[in-house]
């Protein structure tokens, strides 16, 4: 764990049950914001400049139970 907030996405990932894959895609479809689901990590960067993504896994969990829950209410309907 890095700090007490921010996560790798390896640990976010096994937290939440999802793969790295999904948690990326998350990011880059804009379903994770940045500065609130997730920050670029400033920890040994070198040029090309190629951050990893650090993810606050509480408030990333509250937005995958409400994607979970908004599929499964949509399979019910």
């Amino acid at each position: 764990m890095i700090g007490d907030i921010w996560n790798s996405s390896e640990l976010t990932a096994e937290k939440l049950g999802i793969t790295e894959i999904k948690l990326s895609f998350l990011r880059e479809n804009g379903i994770l914001k940045p500065g609130i689901h997730w920050k670029s990590s400033p920890l040994g960067q070198k040029k090309p400049w190629n951050p990893k993504a650090l993810y606050n896994i509480e408030i990333c969990r509250k937005i995958i139970k409400n994607i979970y829950l908004e599929e499964n209410h949509n399979i019910a309907a």
